[in-house]
Order: C-alpha cells, then sequence, then structure tokens
C-alpha cells in the first residue's frame, strides 16, 4: 500500500540522516500491527522489538516472520504488550530508535506513554510517530461530497482526548521529554493508493457516522488505511512520488489525513 510506502520511505530517510551507513539499530515497534514497518526494518539488517497487545495480530506476526530467513528471524523478536508497557520490559536508552505508528490515538494515556517511549530512547535516538491529523478530517469528505460529515467535523469542539494528536500540542510536550520534534511530514495528501481516512469521523466526540450497511465508516477508513503494506514492485511510484513532494510542502502537508513527525533524544 502506498500509505505503508510513504512511512518507509520518510522514516529510511531521516535514519539516513541521523546514523551512519551500516551501522545496525536497536528498534522497537510499539503497535506492530501488521509488522510490515518492522519487518522491513529487520531486513535492511537492524535489530528489532515489537510490543504488540492484540494476540491475534501478534499471532499474524509470528506466521509472517516464519517465512523470512534465519537471518532476519534471529534479528527480530516480537512481545505481548502495549506502549504502556515500556518500562516493564526494557531500560532505559536501549533503543536508538522507536517506532509509534497509528497507536497514540488509541492509547488509554498518552503522556506516560510518550514518556515511556522517550525513556527507552538512547541518546540521539529518534522517535518516528504517525497520528491522524484531526485538524483536518473535514478535507477528504469534503472532498468526497459528504458535506453533512465535513460540516459535523468543521463545527464539533476538541475532544480532550485528541491533545495528543495536534500538532502545536505534541511538538510542546515532546520538548517537554527532551525529543523535540526535528521533522514532520504529511501522509497521504492525494490519498494516493488507500481509502480516505476519517471521512466519516467527526471531531470531539460528534456521534460516528455509518454507511448504508451500519458499518461503523470512520473504523472501516482507518482499517483501509492502515491494511498490509503492497509488494514495494507492484507500488504506483508516480503516486509515491507526488505524495512523497506534497507530504514535505506546505501548505499540502498540512491538510495530509495523517502526519509523521520525528523527534531527536536530547
Amino acid at each position: 500500500m502506498i500509505r505503508q510506502e510513504l512511512v518507509a520511505r520518510q522514516l529510511e530517510e531521516r535514519i539516513a540522516a541521523h546514523f551512519e551507513v551500516g551501522r545496525r539499530l536497536r528498534v522497537l515497534d510499539v503497535g506492530l500491527s501488521d509488522g510490515a514497518q518492522a519487518l522491513r526494518l529487520a531486513r535492511w539488517g537492524h535489530e528489532v522489538t515489537g510490543l504488540e497487545a492484540d494476540p491475534q495480530k501478534l499471532a499474524a506476526v509470528d506466521a509472517a516472520l516464519e517465512q523470512e530467513p534465519e537471518g532476519i528471524r534471529a534479528r527480530f523478536r516480537a512481545l505481548a504488550g502495549s506502549g504502556q508497557d515500556t518500562g516493564a520490559h526494557f531500560l532505559p536508552g536501549a533503543f536508538d530508535v522507536v517506532l509509534c505508528h497509528d497507536v497514540l490515538d488509541q492509547a488509554r494515556d498518552p503522556d506516560s506513554t510518550l514518556a515511556g517511549l522517550a525513556r527507552v530512547l538512547d541518546d540521539g535516538g529518534l522517535l518516528s510517530l504517525v497520528i491522524p491529523n484531526v485538524t483536518a478530517r473535514a478535507m477528504r469528505p469534503g472532498l468526497a461530497g459528504d458535506w453533512q460529515t465535513a460540516r459535523a467535523a468543521l463545527t464539533a469542539e476538541p475532544a480532550e482526548g485528541e491533545r495528543f494528536l495536534r500538532l502545536e500540542t505534541l511538538t510542546s510536550f515532546l520538548s517537554r521529554i527532551g525529543v523535540p520534534m526535528e521533522r514532520w511530514y504529511g501522509v497521504g495528501v492525494f490519498g494516493a493508493g488507500g481509502a480516505p481516512t476519517g471521512a466519516a469521523s467527526a471531531a470531539g466526540g460528534a456521534e460516528t457516522a455509518e454507511a448504508p450497511d451500519g458499518t461503523d465508516t470512520a473504523q472501516a477508513a482507518h482499517t483501509a488505511d492502515t491494511a498490509n503494506t503492497a509488494n514495494p514492485d507492484t507500488v504506483d511510484e508516480a503516486a509515491v512520488d507526488a505524495e512523497e513532494r506534497a507530504g514535505r510542502l506546505d501548505p499540502y502537508r498540512g491538510v495530509a489525513p495523517s502526519l509523521h513527525l520525528f523527534g531527536v533524544r536530547s
């Protein structure tokens, strides 16, 4: 999927900018989901540890890992747990890179989750966060002509649980915990390769819209948007190129459905 490819390339770019070529990095992926990003890093030669709270997803990652060569399996371990559990599993400064992708919006306590991630990052380590862009959630339904949902997103009051999904709040908090923001990108500005994110989700706890068949459309869009990555050989390079360029530039990156933020442990 193009979304996953964009996130991977942005991550690869920041790793190349921060670490010497050929260095084997210690990577933690909090919220493995299907394990696509973590397995990709293991294939690049890094030592990868993943945390996943969902037993079914963890079993799926284990099954996918069994299909990998022995050398990659030796560099990868998957553990049961969530972002709240980093203190129980790992010592301070245990990792060079920490991924937290599409997790923060589900966290029970984002403050302690982020603080725990900062704690396990070594000095100079890289934190990679992918979050939904709640400030632009009216864009996709508006472009699709879903005016009712777009209006609901525009008029709803911000929810307390969304504090850490707002760029200015997250930037300030990351500085306070010693992982100041270094760079951020938009992900999926044009919606290439995936369903629109948040197309039916109104801000601030407003009632969630449903599809005609009764499906929670916000959840369906999120599921489609975070599906398994496509084979890199089949990715539409023209679409990826356009998305990559737009994800770096204002005003485009600010209206992307997801944001990819990088902080550096000071």
